[in-house]
């Protein structure tokens, strides 16, 4: 799904009277907050859907695919989701 599609969805939500550039703005500013949230905290959870983490990547060797060469991979953050244990056995 896009955001496009999401703000398509949740303006034809029956009951909201909202415009799509009002759910786009409300949706962005949730996006951005979380985004922080995930920094600042460095997790972000919301019951019945999931477990938003920042995960460590240690560094590692890896190889050039197209000469077979080593090389260095430095070690990363990434942010990992963990889902709900309801949204899970519902897949």
């Amino acid at each position: 799904m896009t955001k496009v599609e999401l703000i398509d969805k949740v303006t034809d939500t029956k009951g909201l009277d909202l415009s799509k550039k009002a759910v786009g703005e409300v949706l962005d500013a949730g996006f951005e907050i979380i985004g922080k949230a995930i920094k600042k905290d460095r997790r972000f959870s919301y019951p019945g859907f999931g477990t938003f983490t920042v995960r460590s990547r240690k560094a590692r060797v890896g190889r050039n695919p197209q000469t077979g060469a080593e090389i260095r991979i430095k070690a990363s953050k990434t942010v990992g989701f963990k889902p709900a244990p309801g949204l899970k056995s519902s897949l």
